[in-house]
């Protein structure tokens, strides 16, 4: 079953990047002399020959999303589309472009420190299960805001959440058909809305998304 799945990997880069008070979208921004984008895009054609990957971009920098393939991959395993209002909307228009039975990753492009191992990992559980997200524990005391006021979580019981997101299409597809909500921030949320339960597998610390100036130092630390 495993080499027989068509394997697609969309790569949700259509964020503006607010927060790090740039004009540039975070995505773009050099890491290495390198932009963050390369990394994800380079880590999923690493880890399998057979997978292709769909570049969710937003309209205004298709342009430059199209330099950095040319520059540095084989663009005949590279397709780009335009995101939508909404992470929700933009992963909507790129499972439009997937039409056979596969298994799809989810990855936002901000997390540029992914590796193989985890892209592997996700793959084999997604085949297995159908369903794939990786987690990580919570360190810190973790409270949830009430109308009283806030109450302590057992922090042993929370999670946090990050991508690749991966599924098999059979779930994803038609998860993805339901109207949208603000409350379904990602893949997962939408795969639960539809009525079904998701796997979650271990994740890896350094699997942060790039949000800061101090996210930017971390990864080059961790890249150099």
């Amino acid at each position: 079953m495993e080499t027989s799945l068509k394997k697609y990997a969309i790569i949700v880069a259509a964020g503006s990047g607010t927060r790090m008070n740039s004009s540039l979208p975070k995505q773009f921004l050099l890491l290495k002399k390198k932009p963050v984008l390369f990394y994800s895009i380079d880590c999923f054609l690493k880890a399998y020959d057979d997978l292709e990957i769909i570049l969710v971009l937003p309209q205004l920098h298709i342009s430059k999303g199209q330099e950095i393939i040319d520059a540095w991959f084989d663009n005949s395993r590279i397709r780009i589309c335009e995101g939508g209002a909404t992470r929700f909307h933009s992963v909507q228009n790129g499972l439009a472009l997937i039409e056979t039975e596969s298994i799809i990753f989810v990855h936002d492009a901000a997390r540029c420190l992914l590796t193989q191992s985890l892209v592997k990992r996700s793959y084999k559980a997604a085949v297995e299960f159908g369903t794939a997200i990786p987690g990580i524990p919570v360190k810190d005391s973790v409270r949830y805001i009430t109308d009283e006021g806030n109450e302590v979580l057992d922090r042993n019981k929370v999670m946090l959440i990050q991508t690749p997101q991966v599924f098999h299409s059979k779930i994803l597809l038609p998860a993805y058909k339901i109207d949208y909500k603000e409350k379904l921030t990602d893949e997962a949320s939408v795969v639960d809305a539809f009525g079904l339960k998701v796997r979650m597998i271990e994740g890896e610390v350094n699997n942060i998304k790039i949000t800061t100036v101090a996210d930017i130092l971390f990864a080059e630390t961790i890249i150099g």
